[in-house]
């Protein structure tokens, strides 16, 4: 059996970290990227070569699609020297920022960050990324609870990851004769350093939170990657199209 490969964008830190881990301890090998935090990636990748995978890192800033021509072409090159092949198999856009203001406080630059990062960027990464996927891979887009329920001073945010479960739909279908599946992943609150850590540090936000939740908590990272992981694997073969909330019954 020829070994996986994954690539997740934001791998460096909070919810991606921990699907790379994850998916590593699927029996993976994981490329991430990172945006700045070299230190950061370095102890992912440490972390992840204990669990007996091969990992390697990249910088991308993912908002930026002039980068993206030069980003596969160094993916490929690693591809072929480490595997033989320029192909992967499983393709999770992560990579986001958060911001919290009023809509009647959200500027444009605000507005051209959130959709650049989280649906312009993810659009056009995947778009790259297609011809190196293998037949059977799979696209797993990152979106939020914030999609589906409505909270105040995320509206650019959210908008962005509404448009991302749109797009993530299209690809279902227009990928279905490569037999690649593409589904969306949608946290709620989780407790990460995320848009400035206010569901880490925040007790009011928490404690609102924690009493919207069914089952009484804010989620944290390892929440998340097993999900990720799981659509990772032959187990999710027959799952297309999807969005999987995993909030903890959010606002139920």
């Amino acid at each position: 059996m020829s070994t996986k490969i994954a690539l997740i964008t934001g791998g460096s830190r909070g919810l991606g970290r921990d699907m790379a881990l994850s998916v590593a301890a699927k029996g993976v090998d994981i490329i991430f990227t990172y945006h700045s935090n070299e230190e950061a990636a370095n102890k992912v990748t440490k972390e992840i070569e204990e669990k007996g995978r091969k990992v390697k890192a990249f910088q991308l800033d993912t908002s930026d699609i002039s980068q993206f021509d030069a980003f596969f072409l160094q993916l490929q090159n690693y591809l072929e020297g480490e595997y033989g092949t320029a192909k992967f198999d499983y393709l999770v856009n992560n990579a986001g920022t958060g911001i919290y203001k009023p809509f009647l406080e959200t500027t444009e630059e605000d507005f051209d960050e959130m959709l650049n990062i989280h649906l312009k960027g993810v659009y056009f990464l995947s778009q790259k990324a297609v011809p190196s996927l293998n037949e059977g891979g799979r696209i797993i887009n990152i979106s939020s609870g914030l999609a589906r329920f409505s909270l105040p001073k995320s509206s650019a945010y959210a908008s962005a990851k509404g448009g991302v479960e749109v797009f993530t739909r299209y690809l279902a279908k227009e990928l279905a004769d490569k037999k690649i599946a593409a589904n969306v992943v949608a946290p709620g609150a989780v407790g990460t350093d995320f848009g400035g850590g206010e569901n880490k540090t925040n007790e009011q936000k928490i404690k609102t939170i924690s009493n919207l939740t069914a089952l009484g908590r804010v989620g944290e990272p390892e929440d998340i990657g097993g999900v990720v992981a799981f659509l990772c694997s032959d187990d999710a073969r027959w799952i297309n199209g999807q969005r999987i909330e995993v909030s903890g019954g959010i606002l139920l």
